[in-house]
């Protein structure tokens, strides 16, 4: 039975199994012959779309996960791939899944060129008071060398 099955190719049951459950397809939707009920493919595919609700869960179910394997049989029984999980993450540690910061698509709005030249004018200060502060650090070791040398020539002084 086992020869016959390595012979039957791609159409037999056991070694389509892992895509039929990964892509939720029952074994009973496809009819005996190996072919698809509706043969017709869409024109373009349909990206999918994850909640936050879902992806925290996902990331929470991953993290309760003690034994090893435990995350790959999480992620082939929801069907996603580790980038997934790695992405989203990075999203929580970033606080994009609290569900209240919905990433938004399209246009990115327009900054009020107001706003922006103040936040130049804001950075430039910055930068210049640390100068500034650093100016006056040299100035002050400057103005204890100029002392220590000063008392140096004196003491030499006195001793010719």
């Amino acid at each position: 039975m086992d020869a016959k099955r390595k012979l039957a190719g791609k159409n037999s049951a056991p070694e389509t199994e892992g895509a039929r459950r990964a892509t939720g397809v029952s074994g009973a939707a496809r009819p005996a012959s190996g072919v698809p009920t509706d043969p017709e493919v869409p024109e373009k595919a349909q990206r999918r779309r994850f909640t936050a609700e879902y992806k925290l869960g996902i990331v929470e179910a991953a993290e309760a996960c003690r034994e090893p394997g435990d995350v790959s049989a999480l992620l082939r029984r929801e069907g996603l791939y580790s980038s997934h999980l790695s992405t989203w993450r990075q999203q929580q540690r970033a606080g994009a899944l609290n569900g209240l910061s919905p990433r938004k698509r399209g246009r990115k709005l327009r900054r009020d060129p107001q706003a922006e030249r103040i936040a130049h004018l804001e950075r430039e200060i910055g930068r210049l008071r640390e100068e500034l502060r650093k100016a006056h650090v040299i100035i002050d070791v400057q103005k204890k060398v100029a002392r220590l040398l000063d008392g140096v020539a004196a003491e030499s002084a006195e001793q010719s």
